[in-house]
């Protein structure tokens, strides 16, 4: 496994989604997600990848064309995830919360709606689906984000959902913190 909190968290990703599978990129960003997902779901899948920025869904676009991938891609806030897929049907929803890397700073995810859109995106995940969190902290309005998820994830009823959180735990300057939710059946 490597060092990266996305590496760690694609694993998780790679044990978990299967050819066919309906899965969300809820934040485009670069794409390494949206690439990732199509590569598992294969032809018959279905892969819906949300950015508000057109610079991260272009990003997303250069990428999928480069490996002859197709996604959804929807220049939207991650906060509309419902329009898009029915109650119980989707296998993964993938976040990375924070800005687009080498993007625009002041153009980040934001607590209130980043706890709207893990809450929309539980209700949509299957029984037996995962959703996963890369929380990056820090910036204007890192911490504030962190500290809301957290704070939210920790409501979760544990009838329904398995919440693992990990931490990079010997790593200075607020490491991001991965997270992996588990819809129980």
């Amino acid at each position: 496994m490597e060092n990266q909190i996305t590496d760690y968290i694609q694993r998780w990703i790679r044990e978990q989604v299967k050819e066919g599978d309906f899965c969300i990129d809820a934040t485009a960003g670069n794409g390494n997600d949206t690439l990732l997902l199509c590569q598992l779901v294969k032809e018959s899948g279905r892969v819906l990848a949300f950015d508000i920025q057109k610079e991260a869904l272009e990003h997303t676009k250069e990428l999928l064309d480069r490996y002859h991938w197709k996604a959804e891609l929807l220049l939207e806030s991650h906060t509309e995830m419902g329009n898009y897929a029915k109650e119980e049907s989707v296998d993964c929803i993938v976040f990375n919360f924070g800005y687009l890397p080498k993007g625009d700073h002041k153009i980040s995810t934001k607590a209130e709606s980043s706890v709207a859109a893990v809450e929309t995106g539980l209700s949509l995940l299957k029984s037996g689906g995962i959703m996963t969190l890369c929380i990056y902290s820090g910036g204007e309005s890192g911490f504030a984000e962190r500290d809301a998820l957290l704070s939210y994830l920790k409501t979760l009823d544990v009838k329904k959902y398995l919440v693992i959180l990990s931490c990079y735990y010997n790593r200075p300057n607020h490491p991001p913190i991965p997270v992996l939710i588990k819809k129980l059946k």
